[in-house]
């Protein structure tokens, strides 16, 4: 098997990823993940596509990680972790939907409004 490329998105994070047949190793702009994402929950997040699929050590995960913040990236990476394993063997696909992975999070930040201090918020209003 040949590397397999995939993007996943979130917020303003982009992932790139390269699966490759391997032990197991997930490496974050030449850093260990484990290095790079230093909150558990955040390593379990990147993680949970490979543990429904019990594919844990089965591959090798290069990653481009960038843009947003800590956890945007966790989820940009576990959405192109998901989308790279359904592009070796489709018939994951069923399973990693069930679980939520597949799905893109279309929220990104609303633009600030000329006038307002911030997209939504108005200035205080004073009636005299």
């Amino acid at each position: 098997m040949e590397s397999v490329n995939a993007i996943g998105r979130r917020k303003a994070a982009v992932a790139r990823v390269y699966v490759s047949e391997g032990k197991g190793n997930i490496t974050i702009n030449n850093r260990d993940y484990r290095e790079y994402f230093g909150a558990d929950t955040l390593q379990y997040v990147v993680t949970q596509p490979l543990m429904v699929l019990n594919a844990s050590d089965k591959y090798d995960i290069r990653v481009n990680l960038e843009g947003g913040g800590v956890k945007g990236q966790a989820e940009a990476l576990r959405l192109g972790i998901a989308r790279a394993l359904i592009l070796i063997d489709p018939e994951n696909k069923p399973v990693l939907k069930a679980n939520g992975f597949v799905t893109r999070d279309p929220r990104e930040v609303e633009r600030k409004k000329p006038g307002r201090p911030k997209a939504r918020k108005r200035f205080q209003f004073s009636k005299r």
